[in-house]
């Protein structure tokens, strides 16, 4: 089975786990051992993530999901503030919401 269909088993929670390890390769486990992640962490508040930083954990989530979610649209159909306050229970919610 290949990553595609694998993400319409996915619960909530082995969705977070995912986006959790997705952002500490990122940012890494250094400074991800300081911070309380949850699914209320803001990615620009909580986490301090730059632009570049968002990019390349969009494309980790691209890569892992494959075109069964169209997550670079979402992402650009939301305004300025909606993305400085994107949190993670946000995209929890997208990919929940666009499995099939």
């Amino acid at each position: 089975m290949d990553t595609v269909e694998n993400y319409n088993k996915l619960k909530s929670e082995e969705i977070f786990s995912l986006l959790k390890q997705f952002i500490t390769d990122i940012i890494g486990e250094e400074f991800i051992e300081e911070m309380d992640i949850s699914m209320e962490s803001s990615f620009t508040k909580d986490l301090e993530m730059d632009s570049i930083e968002i990019v390349s954990f969009s494309e980790k989530v691209k890569a892992h999901f494959g075109e069964g979610i169209d997550f670079t649209g979402w992402l650009s159909g939301l305004d300025l503030d909606q993305l400085i306050d994107l949190k993670i229970k946000d995209i929890v919610n997208y990919i929940l919401s666009s499995q099939v």
